[in-house]
């Protein structure tokens, strides 16, 4: 492993916001208190935005036996706001930002800092490997859509090869340069990493994903979180665009053309019933390719996770996958049609509160 070239040992600050998380914060907090860290040392910041479940209860008490957590109030409920808030509550000289939903290995952090400095990068994220929260058949479903490139695209986090990346997801960063950069975007709930990705490519710094470390990723555990997580996804993708158009990537947009596709297709069949054959065949023809093309190759899709998954469950995917993208898509357009825009952020960071355990 490379060594970190430093005098002194330098400080990681993990910012990992959370919004009842009772569920899962205590296995993340265990997977990071027992982070390897043979050169740096670590100081974990949990940012949580007012849970009304056991989630501070529980970090209140590792944070008694663990002096590296710190307990954090996220006073707007935000994701950017935790960012930021973190941002400006850490001490290290990189900060490591991390999800709530994600089990990391023993070596992430290490492996991620060591990466980042020898591919000369500004960030470093390693392999994120998608499993299913749970047992259940919608479970297994919701992961095996957001794991496959058919369901998630080749650019997603999920699917990303290793190698310089446009975008990493729970990463290593230098801590100055997010800074320099303006902090995250106060008014985007969501894609705010897209956008600070994107601002901080335009200022010539470089991301990397490694596949030297991974960490497990739980979606939604069922079907109608996932559909949820489409639709939101979908809609921000929207606002995102107004605010930062090169934030985002051209798979962003694709279940959008396909709902658009199918509602153009939808309509020259129906308008094909008042008319006389052949009229009526052809133009139902568009609609009907649409729906095999993308059931065809969600049935490719769904074999290869068989192989994979050694399940015939998968099987069900082919009609998952287009609920998938249509919400998706649907978000999107709801957010056009209607002219959504992201709630007005108080200007500067948020007056948050830390809070000693």
């Amino acid at each position: 492993m490379k060594e970190i070239p430093h005098a002194e040992r330098p400080l990681v600050s993990v910012i990992l916001a959370t919004l009842n998380e009772a569920r899962t914060i205590e296995s993340v907090l265990r997977s990071l208190i027992g982070q390897d860290a043979p050169n740096f040392d670590l100081e974990i910041l949990v940012v949580d935005g007012k849970s009304s479940d056991d989630t501070r209860a529980i970090v209140t008490r590792m944070a008694a036996a663990e002096p590296r957590i710190r307990l954090l109030c996220n006073e707007r409920q935000k994701t950017p706001f935790a960012f930021n808030l973190g941002l400006s509550e850490a001490r290290g000289e990189y900060v490591c930002i991390l999800g709530a939903h994600t089990v990391y290995d023993k070596d992430y952090i290490s492996v991620c800092l060591s990466e980042l400095l020898a591919q000369g990068a500004v960030g470093c994220g390693g392999r994120v490997i998608t499993q299913p929260a749970s047992d259940t058949l919608e479970a297994r479903l919701a992961s095996w859509v957001l794991s496959h490139p058919f369901g998630s695209s080749r650019k997603s986090f999920r699917t990303q090869p290793e190698g310089f990346a446009d975008s990493v997801n729970y990463p290593v960063m230098l801590k100055k340069a997010l800074v320099e950069v303006g902090r995250y975007d106060e008014e985007l709930a969501r894609n705010q990493d897209n956008d600070m990705n994107q601002k901080l490519r335009a200022r010539g710094y470089k991301l990397y994903c490694t596949w030297k470390t991974q960490c497990l990723y739980h979606p939604k555990d069922t079907l109608r979180g996932l559909i949820q997580y489409a639709y939101r996804n979908g809609f921000w993708n929207a606002m995102s665009f107004r605010k930062n158009p090169f934030s985002l990537g051209v798979h962003h947009l694709v279940p959008f053309v396909f709902l658009m596709s199918a509602i153009f297709s939808l309509a020259l069949a129906v308008a094909g019933l008042w008319l006389p054959q052949p009229y009526h065949t052809v133009l139902s023809i568009p609609l009907a390719l649409l729906l095999g093309l993308h059931v065809s190759a969600g049935s490719v899709a769904a074999l290869q996770l068989s192989r994979r998954e050694k399940s015939l469950a998968t099987l069900a995917l082919p009609v998952v996958f287009p609920a998938f993208h249509l919400a998706y898509g649907f978000g999107t357009l709801l957010a056009l049609v209607t002219n959504a825009k992201p709630p007005a952020a108080a200007k500067g960071l948020t007056a948050a509160k830390a809070e000693t355990p």
